[in-house]
């Protein structure tokens, strides 16, 4: 498989250090060719290449297959999405109902759907809290789920009542685990 890299492909977290061949190549192609760019090389983690790589990051995974990635610049709000599984599940992504900004929610409570040319499915929040802002290009790009749901494609952004319900998440390695025992 081909990989290509972008600039904006590149993510940092101070967690974990994880490079193959072609990420190290790319990097020093682009730390050589631009001495604009700073790099540090014991913050870079694996960009995200295809449906198969595995993005290290803070996000934590329900079992309902959503995600929370919390605001760095503010640990009480946090970002929910769907997970790549999920998405590639559904196929093509052709409505998202959203819930209303200042709605208030528990945690596993359901909150809108998702409509793709396969099913319609139950959006759940994978924490407590009120809603302050959703992902508006949903509205006209649902399909946006499908092309980037870690990134452009979140659906709606939280302030959590209880950070504890964060932690009682999958990380990513234990997300990877539980995948494998869904028949």
């Amino acid at each position: 498989m081909k990989q290509i890299f972008s600039r904006s492909k590149v993510f940092l977290s101070c967690n974990r250090l994880i490079l193959g061949q072609q990420q190290k190549k790319f990097l020093s192609q682009i730390t050589s060719s631009n001495n604009n760019t700073r790099i540090l090389w014991s913050r870079i983690i694996r960009p995200i290449y295809s449906s198969s790589a595995k993005f290290l990051s803070d996000r934590r995974y329900s079992e309902k297959h959503e995600w929370v990635l919390l605001d760095p610049n503010d640990k009480t709000v946090g970002t929910v999405g769907i997970s790549q599984y999920a998405q590639e599940a559904l196929g093509d992504v052709v409505y998202v109902q959203l819930p209303e900004i200042d709605s208030e929610y528990n945690q596993n409570d359901e909150i809108g759907a998702i409509e793709s040319v396969k099913a319609a499915n139950e959006i759940y929040t994978p924490v407590s809290g009120k809603i302050v802002e959703t992902n508006k290009n949903l509205e006209e790009k649902p399909g946006l789920i499908n092309s980037s749901c870690y990134d452009e494609g979140w659906l709606f952004k939280i302030k959590i009542k209880d950070s504890k319900e964060v932690d009682g998440l999958m990380d990513e390695q234990a997300y990877e685990e539980f995948q494998k025992t869904i028949p």
